[in-house]
């Protein structure tokens, strides 16, 4: 007969399962690990513990964490205070866990406590490790070196819309107290939580795509397209949401960009690499507008300036000129006494020369004429023989072709149409001919026309 053998329940299986756990390791125990998921409900914190391999990153043990309400009200507060962040995934901690496992639920580590100094350094070694590599590609530095707009007045805004910080950075420029006029346009991104470096990245993106387009336009843009500078502000969130601004890929887009970048997203003791690139760092939007109205007042004050010095600048010229003048009107009767006189005996002396040398000039033309007069008359007289010669002669073979003459000796000529017919190839039968005699004319038509060639 077979052994009976021993079974257990489920339970009863379980239960010896917390048993060993409760008498093999019944202490606390203090354990690194990176944060994969945090969420709170119903006042207890749950997270999904994961550690990766230093080489490929890839996971190589995960586990689940409990911290009940009891000590998650206590250890939520002193992290925060200390860190300056909330948990979330990504986050290297410290925790004192215990382990526990529950007949229904399963294992599961309870955590006791939290170290925030652990997470502290974890941090400022993933800052440190942010600033070298700004640093290396040569960025770090690129917004200081951009010059803030002396009328910075249009304003590229990059805040939550419903934030009570926004609300009193456009109330400030719009009612500060010297009447400046400001232009701002908001470009809304999540401030706080896990989307804040991609929000506020394609906040700059639109930014970007608007100046693009203003320089690749012929036309003039509306002014709402011109930006003088961008203004990245922050209000009424917590110190603790701050960790989105800690990150390499925000950083490299600000410090690359084009226009001054104004960060107002901190309070006084926080500073975050978004600060470090930035152009110029405040501590609130109360503070961003004040620096702008401040920019735009010391611009006045220097316009100010330079309209007084010029003002003195110019009555101290013309005091100046006015006595240059006067000493001027005094030598200019005395000056024009004596250029009087010199231009009188100029005059003078020009006009005998004048006189002379027409005087002259008309002899050397009248003898000039004489000459010309006694040359032309026997060079005409030749020329007019010469050319009655030459008239003699045409006469002559005038004469000598004259066609009457012909006629007279008992020739006749043949006209066709008026032209003289030479050759009988001209003729053809039907046409009508003019015969013309020395006393008179036939007119006849061509019956027959014998060409001997």
């Amino acid at each position: 007969m077979e052994e009976q053998r021993k079974t257990l329940t489920l339970f009863e299986l379980n239960a010896l399962v917390r048993q060993t756990l409760e008498l093999g390791m019944p202490d606390d125990y203090w354990v690194e690990a990176e944060l994969s998921e945090v969420h709170e409900v119903r006042g207890h914190c749950y997270m999904e513990l994961i550690q990766k391999d230093d080489h490929n990153n890839t996971p190589v043990a995960k586990a689940s964490a409990k911290c009940w309400a009891s000590t998650w009200r206590l250890a939520r507060p002193h992290f925060e205070r200390v860190t300056g962040q909330q948990l979330h995934a990504g986050m290297k901690v410290l925790l004192k866990v215990s382990a526990q496992f529950h007949e229904n639920y399963g294992f599961s580590w309870i955590v006791t406590d939290i170290d925030p100094t652990y997470t502290m350094g974890d941090m400022a070694r993933k800052r440190q490790e942010i600033i070298r590599q700004l640093k290396e590609e040569g960025v770090f530095d690129l917004q200081k070196e951009l010059q803030l707009p002396m009328f910075c007045q249009r304003i590229a805004v990059i805040s939550s819309a419903n934030a009570a910080g926004y609300g009193d950075f456009v109330n400030q420029l719009e009612n500060n107290d010297y009447g400046f006029r400001f232009h701002t346009q908001l470009f809304p991104a999540v401030m706080q939580g896990e989307g804040v470096e991609q929000s506020v990245i394609a906040a700059l993106n639109k930014i970007f795509a608007r100046l693009k387009k203003e320089d690749s336009s012929i036309l003039t843009i509306q002014s709402s397209l011109n930006f003088d500078c961008v203004v990245i502000i922050r209000g009424g969130g917590a110190t603790s949401d701050l960790s989105g601004f800690d990150t390499l890929a925000l950083a490299e887009n600000v410090a690359n960009f084009p226009l001054p970048v104004i960060t107002g997203i901190g309070h006084e003791r926080d500073e975050s690499v978004l600060d470090m690139v930035s152009h110029t760092r405040v501590k609130t939007p109360t503070a961003a507008a004040a620096f702008l109205i401040s920019n735009l007042k010391s611009v006045l004050d220097e316009i100010e300036d330079c309209e007084q010095r010029i003002h003195a600048k110019v009555k101290q010229r013309m005091d100046m000129e006015k006595i240059r003048l006067l000493n001027y009107a005094q030598k200019i009767p005395m000056l024009f006494s004596v250029v009087r006189t010199r231009q009188e005996a100029l005059l003078g002396q020009l006009l005998v020369k004048m006189r002379s040398s027409i005087g002259y000039r008309l002899q050397d033309e009248r003898h000039r004429l004489i000459v010309l007069q006694n040359n032309m008359q026997p060079v005409l007289y030749r020329k007019l023989t010469d050319e009655r010669h030459q008239l003699d002669l045409l006469s002559q073979r005038l004469i000598g072709l004259d066609p009457n003459r012909l006629l007279k000796r008992g020739y006749s000529i043949t006209l066709k149409n008026g032209r003289t017919v030479r050759d009988v190839s001209q003729l053809k039968e039907g046409d009508e001919l003019e015969t013309r005699f020395e006393n008179g004319t036939v007119r006849s038509v061509v019956n027959q026309v014998n060409n001997k060639s």
